[in-house]
């Protein structure tokens, strides 16, 4: 594929190139007309489900700010789950399989990874927060710190990287 695209890109080259010829040799070369090459391509537009959609996802996310504030205000400061070491655990699990299919979709230059990174630098945000935020006081909080800035952080930061990158190139 990539040597056929070269050979294209080649003959295209060479046409142009025996354009320019044959207008620089044309004798009424100023009523010649200039094309340029690259024009900016418009953005599409969205077509008209996927801004409904965007729409109420604006709108539940504007509802859940007062949300907030009862939240805030009305949870108890301390709680028991009956499922800590499985939410925990399943949370982890989730980014281990995340880190996995990010890095096999990446090293096999599939473009989806970027799916893949999106996703796994959210749960290691939400890991690193989640850890900070419940830990106890002393040795329990510090350990979360340094978790969470020694490798939970510095990975999401990495995935959210690479989200990015393969958004930004041209398909």
């Amino acid at each position: 594929m990539k040597g056929r695209a070269g050979g294209e890109r080649g003959k295209t080259m060479r046409q142009l190139g025996l354009c320019d010829e044959e207008v620089a040799s044309a004798e009424d070369f100023d009523r010649a007309e200039v094309i340029p090459l690259h024009e900016e391509a418009e953005e599409p537009r969205p077509v008209r489900g996927m801004r409904r959609a965007g729409w109420l996802l604006v709108a539940c996310g504007l509802a859940l700010l007062p949300w907030l504030y009862v939240l805030a205000t009305g949870l108890p400061a301390t709680a028991t789950a009956a499922h800590w070491p499985v939410a925990w655990v399943g949370l982890d699990a989730l980014e281990a399989l995340g880190l996995i299919a990010t890095g096999l979709l990446a090293a096999r230059g599939d473009r989806r990874h970027a799916l893949a990174a999106a996703a796994t630098a959210t749960l290691l945000a939400v890991d690193a927060w989640f850890d900070t935020t419940t830990a106890a006081p002393g040795g329990d909080f510090a350990t979360a710190v340094a978790m969470a800035l020694g490798a939970e952080l510095p990975l999401a930061a990495l995935c959210g990287r690479l989200a990015l990158r393969a958004l930004s190139q041209p398909a």
